[in-house]
C-alpha cells in the first residue's frame, strides 16, 4: 500500500499550528474535515468501480440529486441559515447546476456516460456550492454591517428588496472573484480539473 499520500497531512498539520497560535478558533472542524475528505475520497475510489457501471439514465440522475442533496446540506450548515435555509440552498444548487449541466448535455460537449457525466456534473455542483456560500455568507455579513442604512431605507418607505439591493450586488460581485481569476489565468497559471486529472493519467497534452 502506498502511504506517501498520507505526508500531505503535513499541510493540515501546519494550518492546524498556525490557527492554534493565532487563535483562529477552526481547529477542530479543519481537523475533523481533513479526516472526512480523506475517507470520502478512499469511499469514491471503489463507489466510482460500480457507478461507471451503470447505463440506466435514471440512476445517473439519482446520483446527481444525491449529490445535491448533500451541497445542499453542506451550505446550510456553512452559511448557517436555520430557518427555509436547506430549501434555499437546494433550489439554488439544484436549478444551477441543472441548466449547466444539460446545456452541456444538449449541445454534445459531454456525453450521457457515467464517466463522463458524474465528474463533470460533481465540479459543476461544487461549483455552486461554493458561489452559494461566498454569496449568502457576503449578504449576512454585508446586512450586518450596514443594519442602519437599511433600516433608514425602509423608514423612509424604501422596500426591503431596494434595501437589499446593494448588497446583493456586492455579495455576487465577490463570490464571483474565484471565478473571474479561474477565467483570467486558465491555461496560463490555472489547469482545469478534468485537464489536470487527464494529464496525471498520463493523456497527451
Amino acid at each position: 500500500m502506498e502511504y506517501k499520500f498520507l505526508l500531505s497531512y503535513i499541510l493540515i498539520l501546519t494550518a492546524l499550528y498556525y490557527s492554534y497560535r493565532e487563535r483562529l478558533g477552526i481547529e477542530r472542524s479543519l481537523f475533523i474535515n481533513s479526516l472526512r475528505a480523506l475517507i470520502q475520497l478512499l469511499l469514491l475510489g471503489y463507489l466510482l468501480v460500480f457507478v461507471f457501471r451503470l447505463k440506466n439514465p435514471f440512476e445517473l440522475f439519482g446520483i446527481l440529486f444525491v449529490m445535491v442533496l448533500f451541497a445542499s446540506y453542506t451550505a446550510q450548515k456553512r452559511v448557517n441559515l436555520k430557518e427555509k435555509g436547506y430549501i434555499t440552498a437546494f433550489l439554488s444548487i439544484f436549478l444551477a447546476s441543472s441548466i449547466v449541466i444539460f446545456t452541456l448535455l444538449l449541445f454534445g460537449i459531454i456525453s450521457f456516460q457515467p464517466n463522463q457525466i458524474i465528474p463533470v456534473g460533481g465540479m459543476i455542483i461544487g461549483n455552486s456550492l461554493n458561489v452559494y456560500s461566498l454569496t449568502v455568507d457576503r449578504m449576512k455579513g454585508e446586512a450586518k454591517n450596514t443594519i442602519d442604512i437599511i433600516e433608514n431605507i425602509t423608514a423612509v418607505g424604501g422596500s426591503l428588496k431596494d434595501a437589499f439591493y446593494f448588497i446583493k450586488k456586492n455579495a455576487v460581485r465577490s463570490a464571483l472573484i474565484p471565478m473571474k481569476n479561474m477565467l483570467q489565468t486558465v491555461g496560463i497559471i490555472h489547469i482545469p480539473g478534468v485537464a489536470t486529472g487527464m494529464l496525471l493519467a498520463g493523456a497527451d497534452p
